[in-house]
């Protein structure tokens, strides 16, 4: 590989290419559907698929394969499959994934930006979905043009582009079953869903936390009523879902108080935490907009980390039930709802979490006040295995060759439920879970951006994975391979970076 020459492959075709792409996808407000129940009718969700399939389909790579695929009451999916460059790595196979859909607007946008307002500023562009997770396809056959310009090889690809990622992926599930066969048995599988502790080198993901989230409402009225009135002999509903809560979280450090929702910290991850919190700093929490005077939960950096990525923690992301200050009056109101967020361990299962809290919530509620909770999510998260040794050193490699520096590896606080199910359903393949969420990116919030040059690198570094990945599948070191299997070699064992 030359590397020089390919980094200047992908900056021209990011630049005369992918970014006017994601310009025009940054200005579809193609949100997922928990945050659009009418998808269908606004036809958002189609013209972004559009958009990539006419994208993908003029792309010069020999055999490439475009394809939507649609079940029936269901999002749709983006299915692309290339050959391999030649036969030697026989049905050996690498899938490289994303997805599509976005989250919903977020208030407190810059007065110049907006979700739907793509904006080039520098090296950034602003605007909801282009990182997360739009540049996804983009990225990923760029990678393999790039190997493809300079004659080098690679195997068979499979990429998979969703539609309801940030729904949970609930539609995911059927069509990995349903394309079974044309997906086959990945040896790689590569996410560019990820983050990235900072722009300065390649960050790859060890874990993923898991989530349980919904709506839990406080019922004490049928209607409201004159608060003079009634203050002091009805309960505030308030006053009654704050002790609740209580009952899960300690109001003065914020730990989640339910042992069930804990989970041992693997020796590994702590030690990652610690390198990563030494290589970033303060901007463990100072890359967060913090008010003036604000101090983080805890002093050293890589508790900090540790919080962040392998340990419970609970947030009120919506509230329903009160009126807008300007018209609230003397009102003591029927009832509050609140939607919680609570993040899980990564090891924690989602679904046994989801009764814990349950439970939790809703026995002997105070007053006898009328108390549901809706679980929208119960998703378990995602410990990578061990990693194989080959794709360690080319993960490495890739960063020193395009970054100048090594790579780091650490957990992140997010999910991605596919992760988990991948991991379950191909436990010898290898994982490569990276991206360009870096600091100030705010994904899912206001002012969010894509960082170009961070972009172009990760793709950079995609391709040379790629291309250890068929020399790695010849020697006999990827699991699923003919090599491997002919030889009596597997490596079922090893997982992700």
């Amino acid at each position: 590989m030359d590397s020089a020459k390919l980094g200047q492959f992908l900056n021209d075709k990011w630049d005369s290419d992918i970014v006017p792409q994601l310009v025009d996808y940054i200005r579809i407000p193609n949100k997922s559907p928990m945050f659009d129940a009418d998808w269908v009718a606004n036809g958002y969700m189609e013209q972004a698929v559009t958009l990539m399939e006419d994208w993908a389909r003029a792309q010069a790579i020999p055999g490439l394969q475009v394809e939507v695929v649609r079940l029936e009451g269901r999002t749709p999916l983006i299915l692309l499959e290339i050959p391999a460059t030649g036969p030697e790595t026989g049905e050996d196979t690498v899938l490289l994934y994303g997805h599509l859909d976005k989250q919903p607007e977020m208030t407190g946008w810059d007065d110049d930006l907006g979700p739907w307002k793509p904006v080039l500023r520098g090296d950034k562009l602003y605007g909801r979905g282009g990182a997360d997770d739009g540049y996804a396809i983009f990225g990923s056959l760029a990678a393999v043009l790039a190997l493809q310009e300079q004659g080098l090889p690679h195997a068979r690809c499979v990429v998979l582009i969703e539609a309801c990622e940030e729904s949970g992926s609930y539609d995911l599930p059927a069509y990995v079953d349903h394309l079974a066969e044309r997906i086959g048995q990945p040896s790689l599988v590569v996410c560019l869903d990820s983050g990235c502790a900072n722009y300065d080198q390649l960050w790859c993901t060890t874990s993923l936390r898991g989530m349980v989230g919904g709506n839990f409402t406080v019922k004490v009225l049928e209607e409201g009523v004159h608060s003079g009135d009634a203050s002091g002999v009805v309960p505030s509903s308030f006053r009654l879902l704050r002790q609740l809560l209580s009952r899960i979280e300690d109001e003065d450090s914020g730990r989640i108080l339910l042992d069930g929702l804990h989970a041992d910290i693997p020796a590994e991850r702590r030690e990652q935490a610690q390198r990563a919190a030494e290589v970033v700093d303060t901007a463990v929490f100072d890359k967060f907009p913090m008010v003036q005077g604000l101090v983080p939960m805890d002093e050293d950096l890589t508790e900090l980390v540790l919080n962040r990525t392998w340990r419970p923690a609970l947030s009120v992301t919506g509230i329903g039930g009160m009126p807008a200050l300007a018209s609230a009056g003397n009102v003591l109101r029927p009832e509050t709802a609140v939607k919680l967020s609570l993040r899980l361990p990564p090891t924690a299962d989602g679904k046994t979490c989801g009764e814990l809290l349950k439970e939790a919530l809703l026995r002997d509620p105070p007053n006898g006040a009328q108390v549901t909770l809706e679980l929208e999510k119960s998703s378990t998260g995602w410990n990578a295995p061990a990693m194989a040794p080959w794709l360690e050193k080319s993960i490495d490699d890739a960063s020193q060759a395009f970054f100048g520096k090594p790579a780091m590896y650490m957990g992140e606080g997010g999910s991605i439920p596919f992760m988990g199910m991948l991991g379950e359903k191909f436990p010898g393949a290898q994982f490569m879970i990276t991206g360009v969420l870096g600091p100030h990116s705010n994904a899912h919030g206001p002012n969010e951006f894509l960082h170009i040059p961070m972009g172009k690198r990760v793709t950079a570094c995609v391709s040379k994975v790629l291309l250890d990945h068929h020399a790695a599948s010849l020697r006999g070191e990827t699991s699923g391979s003919p090599v491997a299997a002919d030889s009596g070699t597997r490596h079922g064992d090893h997982g992700c970076c």
